[in-house]
């Protein structure tokens, strides 16, 4: 069984680890998600989520931007870490387990790129339906 954590905010990957408010864990068996739910973290701040994860059996997370030393404690306790990651929180899952993924292997807080949005005008609501 593989447990995943992904920092969660209103759908998407949250991008701050240590102010993560919510987890949404997904339960995974031989490729298949089994189970989801999110968790409250109840305040609990940098260290003490690494310890939260672990009690819970996380075994990887997928994360935003995050520091140093969470990305440190992480490794200490053998959870696997994929971070720098945007978008949907359930995308991003899917992703991981079909191999295409994409993470930055060195993510940090306090880096936000936001090249190639689009900051054109539209006229009218637009629709988008090609996934």
């Amino acid at each position: 069984m593989m447990k995943i954590a992904v920092t969660y905010e209103h759908g998407d990957v949250y991008q701050h680890f240590g102010h993560s408010s919510q987890f949404k864990l997904y339960d995974v068996e031989d490729g298949r998600l089994v189970e989801a739910r999110i968790v409250d973290t109840e305040g609990q701040g940098h260290g003490a989520l690494v310890s939260f994860l672990t009690s819970l059996g996380v075994t990887t997370v997928i994360a935003g931007g995050i520091g140093d030393g969470a990305r440190k404690a992480l490794a200490d306790a053998s959870i696997q870490l994929y971070g720098g990651v945007s978008g949907s929180a359930d995308e991003a899952v899917k992703a991981l387990l079909a191999g295409t993924l994409e993470f930055n292997p060195n993510p940090s807080c306090g880096h936000h790129g936001h090249e190639g949005g689009h900051h054109g005008h539209h006229e009218g609501p637009h629709h988008s339906h090609d996934f």
